[in-house]
């Protein structure tokens, strides 16, 4: 089972779940918006099994610790130095990388921009970001599926409509798999939410200007995801220079680590024993 510990990253303290053997082959998981590591535990439990070590933290503005105040501090910049922070605090000298959602787009730039520090890249859902940006540019498909964004970046109004109702907004965002009533009782701490709205309302063009990745890489997408659409998911590999592989679930929707952990756990695994 995970337990939970802290690391502080220069001024920032990390709510941090760890599992498996202390000797086993690091992996870093990144969770995206609007969850918690939480996301990460059926996956995990096959990920120990298989004896890694897991490694799993709340990112900037879920950990209640690391969690400043304003749009500035939520740039991709910083997320990034988190990772490499935390990598750092563990005393590793580089992981095997997973992310899904934002942690996805985050995992993406580290592997781009640190791939000293990343042995192997799994991304879940959100493809390369340049390819992201080039379907929001060229396909109305993916420009239709990503109009929630423009809610999320709206200061005060995504707040109060996600959390009026009870939530009832924030709740409709999950999956049926997904423990909906902790993290929306993580979002509704004070700031929480904001928080985390910030790394939407932080995002700049340089989302989509990302060069290409040069660790090997799989990405992991699936046909039910009403939030990424086939073109940006077909496109992902063009941005990558590595050793490459997509993996297509057929039916699962966005939220892939809590719908089907054994397989992603599976992939995962796969890019680590052939890393």
């Amino acid at each position: 089972m995970p337990s939970t510990t802290t690391m502080t990253v220069d001024d920032l303290t990390f709510d941090v779940s760890v599992a498996g053997p202390a000797d086993g082959t690091p992996v870093l998981l990144l969770h995206g918006f609007p969850q918690t590591f939480l996301c990460w535990d059926g996956v995990v439990a096959h990920l120990t099994e298989a004896g890694l070590r897991t490694i799993a933290p709340n990112q900037r503005g879920y950990s209640p610790g690391a969690r400043p105040v304003g749009t500035a501090a939520y740039r991709s910049a910083l997320l990034v130095k988190d990772v490499i922070g935390l990598v750092k605090g563990f005393g590793l000298e580089s992981v095997h990388l997973v992310g899904h959602d934002w942690g996805a787009a985050v995992a993406w730039q580290t592997a781009v921009e640190y791939p000293e520090y990343v042995r192997s890249l799994t991304a879940v859902s959100v493809p390369h970001t340049a390819a992201f940006g080039w379907a929001l540019r060229e396909d109305a498909d993916q420009r239709e599926r990503s109009t929630y964004i423009n809610l999320l970046r709206q200061e005060g109004k995504a707040e109060e409509v996600l959390l009026e109702n009870d939530a009832q907004r924030l709740r409709a965002m999950f999956g049926s798999n997904s423990p909906d009533d902790r993290y929306v009782a993580h979002l509704s701490e004070p700031g929480a939410l904001t928080a985390a709205l910030e790394w939407y309302r932080a995002m700049t063009s340089e989302f989509g200007r990302l060069g290409p990745v040069k660790v090997p890489t799989t990405y992991v997408w699936s046909n039910g995801d009403s939030a990424i659409g086939r073109a940006a998911a077909e496109r992902c590999g063009e941005f990558t220079s590595s050793e490459y592989s997509f993996v297509e679930l057929d039916g699962i929707s966005h939220w892939v680590p809590e719908e089907a952990p054994a397989r992603l756990a599976a992939e995962i695994i796969a890019r680590v024993r052939a890393a």
